[in-house]
């Protein structure tokens, strides 16, 4: 009576901890977590059988658990094929050092199932790898990794992550400009004029820069601001593409005539062909 209900009392007990993982890989998917709560129920069922095995046997009149220890005890012997303490006189070897004697054991099986388990992988791993070459050998995989690499960096370059000072290029493409002018008119003109012949803010239109007039020079001017000069700095409020596309419309006003030209400010600067190139 006692050990039925202490059975009873073992299922109430696991019925929530192995039905609660399952319901939550039912809603949750196959998740990280629903995959070790799952885990952790089969460890706690495995547990619960074999306390009700033992209570079973202890229930059959076995009070040694030798009806219970018999399978255990058989399958350590087959894969251990380890010889009884009594009859170990048989497989004493002749040698004696130094009254140290030596017993002629057998090789474990579990250990050359282990060996020989080695050998079939190593044979399957070289005509998979080697051979056949249907395997994802290390060049394989370098390849793939490059390939991957570029996907992330087209990614990237199309969210303007990789644009900075250093690898800004002037863009003519007609939307971009187009996006250049709206933030310029937006957030620019109020200092440099919509025109970009300057008010507080110096001059586009001429050949004369203070900061210097590459398109570098201009997008690190744009994102770090001129405090001394009462120009802040537009990093958090501009996207990298956002202040290219701001940066190339600027550079596309030198030349133009405005109407009310501000006096020259800086010194002359020429472009480098190289840094009108575009990015198509």
């Amino acid at each position: 009576m006692k050990l039925n209900k202490l059975k009873l009392l073992l299922v109430l007990v696991l019925l929530p901890v192995i039905s609660s993982p399952v319901s939550a890989a039912g809603t949750e998917g196959s998740t990280l977590e629903s995959v070790i709560k799952l885990m952790i129920a089969v460890t706690a069922f495995l547990v619960a059988l074999v306390m009700w095995l033992v209570l079973v046997y202890a229930e059959s009149n076995d009070p040694e658990g030798e009806k219970f220890l018999a399978p255990f005890r058989s399958f350590f012997a087959f894969m251990t094929r380890s010889t009884p303490v009594s009859k170990e006189e048989e497989i004493l070897l002749s040698h004696d050092y130094d009254g140290i004697r030596e017993l002629d054991n057998k090789i474990p099986p579990w250990f050359s199932a282990m060996f020989y388990g080695t050998i079939l992988f190593a044979v399957i791993y070289l005509v998979n790898y080697h051979i056949i070459g249907s395997g994802n050998v290390q060049e394989e995989e370098y390849l793939a990794e490059v390939r991957q690499a570029a996907i992330e960096k087209q990614i990237l370059t199309a969210s303007g992550a990789l644009i900075d000072e250093e690898t800004v290029k002037f863009v003519d493409d007609p939307g971009a400009l187009a996006s250049g002018e709206e933030i310029y008119v937006k957030n620019c003109a109020a200092c440099h004029a919509v025109d970009g012949g300057g008010l507080v803010g110096p001059n586009f239109t001429d050949d004369y820069w203070i900061h210097g007039g590459s398109i570098k020079d201009i997008f690190r001017t744009i994102k770090y601001g001129v405090p001394q000069k009462g120009m802040i700095s537009w990093e958090s409020q501009l996207s990298p593409n956002q202040m290219q596309d701001v940066a190339s419309y600027i550079k596309t006003l030198v030349g133009t005539t405005p109407a009310n030209p501000k006096a020259p400010e800086g010194t002359i600067w020429k472009d480098d062909t190289s840094e009108t190139e575009s990015n198509e």
